[in-house]
């Protein structure tokens, strides 16, 4: 509605022949300029304003970017400012500008929020919902496993988000505890969209280089590059037994045993199979290499279910939330669409609780990741 001021109002414009958007950036001067580059063309993005938000303190600051707690002028709300740092030839990184095509359409309560994009000529900033820690850090501060109740609730919401995601056809690709935001109301959210992939067409192969090491699946680490959504599922099951452990998952093939042709059909087609360098293990169970998950009812057969070397037997993210390891949750959580909105659904007190300053709102100064 209305003209457009020369100086560029929040949204992108719009080319009079044939109807066609056409992308922009604002320049230091306020004034929109024509994406160039074959990176920048696939940034469908409205942008808003540099001047709408306020950085109150630096968070965390990685390779490319830079993470900053900030506040809206407009509503005082706060923030999360995700400022990536752009190269003058290059343009917008691949990883952002797909990143922000998928939290563009991903709206739920466990993924997190992009409220809002903006773009100088040496930045790309997202405007992100501000979240108070992440499981790694929570992790840290809360040394020896989790309260049993508190990882009930974390990997429920896990499972909701990763559920909503393979819904869409989206897999995450870099799950881990770093990526997991809670909220200082116990609310967990999947975050870092940067190397996740929307799998449209079944036959569609993948690099092989994702997920961090130690939550990576067995048929990655073998130079698959055909997967699905196991692969998210086998990182949850790592991040499940490290949350009830203390610990992260080590030796797994010491309780799955190695895996052969007759457990795993097509086993030696993989690229990096070398059966010479496998040690002869036989299977046992989870509780003998991580006892604390036989004091956790379900917990074993839950860890099970994801931590499968054979991946078409993995238990999928919608059937784990029917699991009976979350039979002790309100039957309410499974009609409301945040856990917030159920008022018995709260973290308890950790057993080892070494996190008074987390409690206060004071959390250490490594901090890994607040947004």
């Amino acid at each position: 509605r209305g003209r457009l001021s020369p100086r560029g109002r929040r949204g992108a414009s719009r080319e009079a022949a044939g109807g066609k958007r056409a992308r922009s950036k604002r320049a230091g001067n306020g004034r929109a300029e024509p994406l160039q580059g074959e990176q920048r063309a696939t940034l469908c993005i409205t942008f808003g304003a540099a001047t709408s938000y306020v950085p109150l303190e630096k968070l965390c600051e990685g390779s490319s970017a830079t993470v900053y707690k900030g506040i809206g002028r407009t509503n005082g709300q706060l923030v999360a400012l995700k400022v990536i740092r752009l190269e003058a030839e290059e343009g917008v990184p691949f990883t952002a500008s797909r990143e922000a095509s998928l939290l563009k359409r991903l709206k739920h309560a466990n993924i997190v929020l992009l409220h809002d994009i903006f773009q100088t000529k040496e930045t790309l900033t997202f405007v992100l919902e501000y979240m108070h820690t992440d499981l790694a850090q929570y992790m840290a501060q809360h040394l020896g496993g989790l309260h049993p109740w508190n990882v009930m609730l974390f990997m429920f919401q896990l499972f909701r988000g990763l559920a909503y995601i393979h819904q869409q056809h989206i897999l995450h690709h870099d799950l881990k505890p770093q990526n997991l935001l809670i909220s200082c109301l116990s609310e967990l959210k999947l975050a870092d969209f940067g190397l996740a992939r929307a799998k449209s067409i079944p036959s569609q192969t993948y690099s092989s280089e994702v997920v961090t090491i130690w939550y990576c699946p067995p048929e990655v680490l073998l130079g698959a590059t055909d997967y699905s959504s196991d692969l998210a599922i086998w990182s949850a099951g790592c991040i499940f037994v490290e949350m009830i452990q203390g610990q992260p998952l080590e030796k797994i093939w010491e309780v799955l045993g190695v895996p052969t042709e007759d457990t795993w059909p097509g086993l030696s087609k993989f690229p990096n199979y070398k059966p010479a360098f496998w040690p002869v293990l036989i299977s046992c169970t989870f509780s003998s290499h991580f006892p604390r998950l036989s004091r956790v009812p379900a917990a074993e057969d839950l860890a099970s279910g994801m931590l499968t070397a054979f991946p078409p037997q993995q238990i999928s993210a919608q059937d784990a939330l029917l699991h009976g390891f979350f039979s002790p949750l309100p039957p309410q959580l499974y009609q409301v669409p945040s856990v917030l909105t159920v008022p018995a659904v709260r973290l308890q007190p950790e057993i080892c609780d070494l996190s008074a300053p987390y409690q206060k709102g004071h959390l250490s100064e490594g901090s890994s990741k607040f947004w």
